[in-house]
């Protein structure tokens, strides 16, 4: 059972004159804008490689197989590795100087990518990439779970995860625009040398993130809401008891999560490859038409999926986020099913358009469903253990288990459609019986934490 929180261990939060209040207001909204546009840099970083898969095959005398390496799990292996300690360090540390100082990290290492010669390093490189991308989420989830009232906090943490399309949308049509400018297979930059034609893509992408590192130091850091323990730290005893009480809520939400999101980042991922490949498009022609797409259904989705999670939970809905999201995994078959089949470019465009716009809708619905299961000072810790999953199983496992069966399976390249079809599907019948079997974990978790939170109350008062 869950061990009760002695008097000493616990205080109430301190209001300092430092801290903002959570109210909501214009400064809040100015904190979730800043976070918006680190998170869009972080996977503008991180989504440039899918269109940039053709030349570097070339270059680089690669496989399907070796591309989702670099696409999916050496990120992944190296942001879950660092997650946790990461987390811990959120929880317990300010906040704005490890957004900062991760920011900085991995802007570093894009342009790292656009320097080095061989698979080896762009490997070692992707995988400092992901480590520094592991400081950003848990940060921002627990500052905008301070800066917003329980009730309101799903459209703010729905904005925040727009900037995984607005970043994905801009890597594809920035990326198209560079690729069209630069038509050659290599270039000689001052200091640098001569690079492939593709590096330079990393280089201009890389670079602008140190001035968001900038911008995030100016931040305010939120008074931290709730019980808080007398040395300013959950002990770690605390956490682990909390978490293994609720070890089925954890497994059954965060294992849905983690393989719809499979179906999520393997589409992202070969996409770009498929069109193609399959419908004879360029590099140029998909990154603009896909980056507009992502652009343009992607927020939406979010704020739909945000808002509407807000709305049925204020009118008293049992688990509202749950059931809204089993409905959306249902919504966004069809469109997965028949955008990879049918012959016409534009309608597979128009379908590919939908599917985005229904499965997006689980980013503005997951991160306040997770959010909200645990206290507050383990709002770090929580989240990271969240993306470890997530991270490892679908961006680790999903551009890796297409590319794996187009290659083992199929053992033919240009059925990449096929392989869009089967995996994405499988992974969302797997994920929706998954996140049914939360259901009724999910409420029983809620209300412990409610009677947590009560203790702790009464230990600090």
């Amino acid at each position: 059972m869950l061990q009760q929180p002695n008097r000493p261990w616990f205080r109430n939060a301190p209001a300092t004159a430092a801290a903002a209040p959570v109210v909501g207001g214009a400064y809040a909204w100015y904190v979730v804008a800043v976070l918006v546009v680190a998170y869009t840099f972080s996977f503008l970083d991180r989504q440039i490689l899918s269109l940039l898969v053709e030349p570097m095959k070339r270059d680089l005398s690669l496989s399907d197989t070796q591309i989702s390496l670099l696409q999916g799990l050496a990120f992944a292996s190296f942001n879950a590795l660092a997650g946790l300690p990461l987390g811990r360090l959120v929880d317990t540390t300010r906040r704005t100087t490890v957004i900062a100082a991760g920011v900085a990290f991995w802007s570093l290492m894009t342009v790292g990518c656009g320097l080095v010669k061989s698979y080896a390093l762009l490997l070692l490189m992707r995988m400092g990439v992901g480590a520094g991308e592991a400081t950003l989420t848990p940060a921002a989830h627990s500052m905008i779970g301070d800066y917003f009232p329980p009730h309101k906090v799903g459209l703010p943490l729905a904005v925040y995860s727009m900037g995984i399309f607005v970043g994905g949308g801009l890597a594809l049509v920035i990326g198209a625009t560079v690729i069209a400018q630069v038509a050659v297979e290599s270039i000689i930059l001052p200091l640098v040398g001569t690079i492939y034609g593709w590096q330079l893509v990393f280089l201009i992408v890389g670079a602008p993130g140190l001035l968001v590192a900038l911008w995030a130091m100016t931040l305010r850091e939120p008074a931290r809401t709730g019980p808080v323990h007398a040395s300013g730290k959950t002990p770690i005893p605390e956490v682990w008891a909390y978490l293994k009480d609720n070890w089925v809520t954890f497994a059954s939400l965060n294992l849905g999560f983690a393989v719809l999101a499979m179906m999520s980042y393997g589409l992202a991922a070969w996409i770009p490859t498929f069109f193609i490949r399959e419908h004879g498009w360029s590099a140029v022609e998909i990154g603009h038409a896909y980056g507009l797409i992502y652009l343009v259904f992607g927020p939406l989705g979010v704020l739909c999926g945000g808002l509407l999670g807000d709305f049925t939970a204020a009118r008293g809905v049992r688990n509202a986020r749950l059931v809204v999201t089993l409905g959306v995994v249902i919504a966004t078959a069809p469109f997965l099913t028949f955008f990879p089949l049918v012959a016409d470019a534009k309608l597979a465009l128009a379908l590919l358009a939908g599917a985005v716009f229904f499965k997006t809708f689980i980013n503005g619905l997951a991160p306040a469903l997770l959010l909200q299961m645990v206290p507050n000072q383990m709002r770090g810790l929580g989240a990271s253990a969240s993306l470890l999953i997530i991270n490892l199983v679908g961006l680790g496992l999903g551009p890796t288990s297409i590319a794996l069966f187009t290659d083992l399976v199929l053992g033919d390249e240009q059925k990449l459609g096929v392989s869009l079809v089967v995996v994405p599907l499988a992974a969302s019948v797997v994920g929706f019986l998954l996140l049914t079997t939360a259901y009724k974990p999910y409420l029983r978790t809620l209300g412990r934490l409610a009677a947590w939170n009560a203790r702790a109350e009464r230990a600090g008062g």
